[in-house]
């Protein structure tokens, strides 16, 4: 049984083995070394100190993956989007797994405040990535080509966004966290 729930303290460790084995290996990231435990538990902090949500997945085995959302840019005028993040471990692929907590996540960050989700998805042949934020709405807005440097070979980034509730249809009615 898969579920979905805010993460703890006691999940860093799973998912900090998650987001190491993407970085050693993938191309979602565009880190080259994997962040400490204690590194990811203050980036943790740091989104849920500004009121985001911070999710894991779970199975009968273990958590299998984690998304979260933080600000898009740190000026105030973005504080009302949102730039969103979610990591399978390998042996949790291609279950649906992702466009669950994808979705999770998106009704949290709306609870939250957040009008606009962003995708800033690392490499154009991630198609895995770019499916899940499709089938869950995000809708294409531009490629940033060959602006990393990974595996030795140029990688691009493309960007997707979702609008969240009122989206843009009037002023906020709440602060954002």
């Amino acid at each position: 049984m898969k579920k979905i729930r805010p993460s703890t303290a006691a999940d860093m460790a799973a998912v900090t083995d998650i987001y190491a084995h993407h970085v050693l290996h993938g191309t979602g990231t565009f880190e080259t070394t994997p962040p400490t435990l204690q590194e990811m538990a203050a980036r943790r902090e740091d989104v849920l100190s500004k009121g985001l949500p911070y999710l894991v997945v779970e199975d009968a085995a273990a958590v299998c993956g984690f998304a979260y959302c933080n600000w898009f840019k740190p000026r105030p005028a973005y504080r009302f989007s949102a730039e969103d993040s979610i990591y399978l471990a390998p042996r949790a692929a291609g279950q649906g797994l992702g466009r669950l907590v994808l979705s999770e996540l998106m009704a949290q960050a709306e609870r939250a405040g957040v009008r606009k989700l962003i995708a800033v998805i690392g490499d154009s042949a991630n198609h895995g990535s770019v499916g899940v934020h499709r089938s869950c709405g995000f809708q294409h807005v531009g490629v940033l080509s060959t602006c990393g440097w990974k595996f030795e070979r140029w990688l691009d980034v493309v960007l997707m966004e979702c609008p969240l509730g009122l989206a843009d249809s009037g002023p906020p009615t709440q602060s954002a966290p």
